[in-house]
């Protein structure tokens, strides 16, 4: 090959490329080193690309400094490698032919004048002695005598070859004319025109197996084929059974009649007509798949469903918390409210986020909201938190080790939804994490979290009362919405026992582990994972205070500054350290009401936070001592009451004014009738004058007290009566004693009377 002085040593079989100029163009030349000689300055080769080629002779100087000059190179891909097969590859016909031609050719090669036959002047006698030998060696005396140019073919494809004995190897896979288009002159079947492939039914029961029925395929059948291919499968998205059925109907008809006003085709007779089974061989063999499902279906459907898939997605995470992904779906179940459990309110929204790199649970979102910032935000800040703590809301004792994830990860991969726009500056600029966005309905580019949601319809969501079943499994004859008991408190209890048993004991049976895990025999569950990248790799999370981050990814609104509290919404008012001291609701009382601004967590009502210091920081306001009247419940519950509450007040104004309506009735009919009375009463009196009529009102009036004490006295008469006296009693030692009451005198006769049955 190459010497220590850097120039070229020629070996037997050595293969070199030149670059010669053939007119116009350069073609590549590469020829074998057959034989040398450094005495006569002599190399024979061979071109091993040309099919006619023989032997050359070449200057060994010549060749040496050919490859100084960069004019050749040598070759370390040696075409004819393919023939190094292991024997037992070999097909038995394979191998049978290949030693029949060894054994007619081994007699020329064993003989030394094989390599006299690199000289051209000695070739001739050689083969002609070697064919006359042949003939000779045949038992049977029949003429076996190889011709000129089978024998100078073998002998090239030996030389071109290295000189190997599967040089004589048949080569079927170039038989056919593979991938080419085998096209007939004529559709017509005949004696001389036989039809290639299998043959039909119709042609073994009519005896035309020799020939064959059907037609064969012509250029113009197979542009038929394209018509109605691009017509009815690609445009009208037919089924391929169909677009052959659809394609005959229009480009093989003969004729046209009308029937009942309809145009109908007419086809020639089915030996006549192309079969299913060619239209089918023609799509499969000579049709772009990728560019026929892309114009089908879309770039988009081509990329989801049909694209190759070699590479890891995980690898884009190097450690815990490199990249989370987010997403967020509506769960398949129906709920009931919390309050009010007679009331369905709907399906409620999951977010999930999941660590790339060991496919950990780190958090997520149950809300009645739509997929929006908010259900986001939400997630991150259940992410963020200490899962003991956040269980132990739940009344779920679980010790850090099961849920280990607390903190931000550096990164987000999410659609292009909630994470686009002025909203994610917040995670960029406040907790410095890099926000990435999928392509346009590319939910394959975060398949991890995706995935999730399915994991958990399969393992938690179908087995509770109101799940909806999805539209590819057989469905009962039921409203699912009926059966809903759970509420959004109780599901996100379900799903916090559901994220610690998969964190725990879920196998990631395709999770790739890198060579450093496999040698520290790293289990294939998400904590184990987890745990082994932050003691190898550190993680990548980001630590901020809870209350920083509840700061910045709470949503806010405006709440009122009253006499009774911060009036927030409904009927829930709060009370907080700094409005006591700085007695905000006594000078609402004196200046009136104003607005501040509060944060507010949707999954509570329990407490809202009020944004001191510029917004550095958060205090915590409770509920006041007459807004505890309602049990703690999630803010759609709340709203769902209060939607309850304002509209029973409208349903009830029809009451109060038809009960007012029926009252007034009542009053205007009676004092109808005490102005008629008066009136009569005035008239009989001789119509006195307002004088007389003022006059005498005090004695008028007492008499119409004693007139009411004589109507409505209480008759306490009957036996035992005349034992209470109503005079001022002494008592036997002379102290005075009060008159007894009235209700002390009722008491005493209601109880003489039971003590008398």
């Amino acid at each position: 090959m190459i010497d220590s002085e850097g120039k070229l040593q020629l070996t037997p079989n050595l293969l070199i490329a030149w670059r010669e100029a053939h007119g116009q163009t350069d073609e590549a030349l590469i020829e074998r080193v057959l034989d040398f000689d450094i005495r006569t300055d002599e190399v024979v080769v061979i071109n091993i690309l040309d099919r006619r080629a023989f032997p050359t002779l070449r200057s060994y100087r010549a060749v040496q400094q050919s490859y100084e000059d960069g004019e050749c190179t040598v070759c370390t891909h040696d075409p004819f490698e393919k023939l190094n097969i292991p024997e037992e590859d070999i097909s038995e016909k394979q191998r049978q032919m290949r030693d029949d031609i060894w054994q007619e050719m081994s007699p020329l090669f064993a003989d030394k004048s094989i390599e006299t036959m690199l000289y051209t002047y000695r070739r001739g006698p050689i083969v002609r002695q070697f064919r006359e030998a042949t003939v000779n060696r045949k038992a049977d005396g029949t003429p076996a005598m190889l011709s000129k140019t089978t024998i100078n073919m073998r002998i090239r494809r030996w030389w071109q070859s290295g000189r190997m004995k599967n040089a004589f190897l048949p080569q079927f896979q170039n038989c056919g004319a593979p991938g080419k288009k085998r096209l007939a002159d004529s559709a017509q079947i005949d004696e001389q025109h036989r039809k290639v492939g299998k043959r039909s039914a119709l042609a073994v029961t009519t005896g035309r197996i020799s020939t064959g029925t059907g037609v064969r395929m012509t250029a113009d059948i197979w542009r038929r084929f394209e018509l109605g291919l691009n017509k009815f499968y690609l445009k009208e998205h037919q089924s391929l059974r169909q677009t052959f059925e659809s394609t005959l109907q229009k480009y093989f008809a003969i004729d046209y009649r009308i029937s009942d006003g309809i145009v109908l085709p007419v086809l020639p007779p089915s030996d006549l007509l192309p079969t299913i089974d060619q239209f089918y061989y023609w799509h499969d063999h000579f049709r772009d798949d990728e560019k026929e499902d892309r114009a089908r279906f879309g770039d988009n459907h081509f990329e989801l469903n049909c694209r190759q898939m070699l590479s890891d997605p995980r690898r884009m995470a190097l450690a815990p918390g490199s990249i989370c992904q987010i997403d967020a779906t509506i769960l398949n179940l129906y709920l009931v409210s919390a309050i009010d459990r007679t009331r369905i309110i709907g399906r409620p929204v999951l977010y999930n986020c999941i660590d790339l790199f060991s496919g950990t649970l780190m958090g997520y979102a149950v809300l009645l909201e739509g997929p929006s910032w908010l259900g986001a935000m939400l997630a991150l800040d259940n992410v963020s938190r200490d899962k003991v703590e956040f269980c132990a809301e739940l009344g779920i004792e679980i010790t850090e080790d099961e849920w280990p994830c607390k903190g931000l990860p550096t990164g987000i991969l999410a659609d292009r939804g909630e994470f686009e726009g002025y909203n994610a500056d917040t995670l960029v600029n406040s907790f410095g994490i890099s926000v990435h966005n999928t392509g346009v309905r590319r939910p394959d580019w975060k398949g991890v979290v995706e995935r999730s949601f399915g994991l958990a319809d399969e393992t938690v969501v179908k087995f509770i009362p109101g799940y909806v079943p999805p539209k590819s499994s057989p469905r009962q004859n039921r409203n699912y919405d009926l059966d809903a008991v759970c509420t959004v408190g109780e599901l996100r209890t379900i799903l916090a026992y559901y994220a610690l048993n998969y964190n725990t004991n879920h196998y990631l049976e395709h999770y790739r582990l890198d060579e450093y895990m496999v040698a520290d025999h790293v289990p294939r569950h998400p904590v184990d994972l987890w745990n082994w990248g932050i003691g190898s790799r550190g993680g990548r999370l980001t630590q901020p205070s809870q209350q920083i981050v509840r700061l910045n990814l709470l949503p806010r609104r405006e709440a009122s500054v009253t006499p009774r509290g911060i009036h927030f919404v409904g009927d829930l008012y709060y009370h907080c350290d700094t409005a006591l001291r700085e007695n905000w609701f006594a000078r609402a009382r004196q200046r009136g009401n104003r607005k501040v601004e509060v944060a507010y967590d949707p999954r509570t009502t329990e407490r809202i936070y009020l944004p001191l210091d510029n917004g550095t920081r958060l205090e915590v306001c409770t509920r006041t001592e007459a807004s505890t009247n309602m049990p703690p419940m999630d803010w759609h519950d709340a709203m769902d009451y209060f939607a309850l509450e304002r509209a029973a007040v409208q349903s009830s104004v029809s009451r109060t004014v038809q009960s007012s309506a029926a009252s007034d009735a009542h009053a205007d009919a009676i004092l109808t009738q005490a102005a008629e009375k008066t009136r009569v009463a005035l008239e009989a009196a001789g119509h006195l004058s307002n004088r007389a009529r003022r006059s005498g009102i005090r004695g008028n009036r007492a008499a119409e007290k004693q007139l009411e004490r004589e109507h409505a006295s209480w008759p306490l008469g009957g036996e035992g009566i005349e034992k209470i006296g109503l005079s001022q009693e002494i008592s036997t030692n002379g102290d005075y004693l009060p008159p007894s009451s009235k209700l002390t005198r009722i008491e005493a006769l209601l109880e003489n009377k039971w003590s008398n049955g």
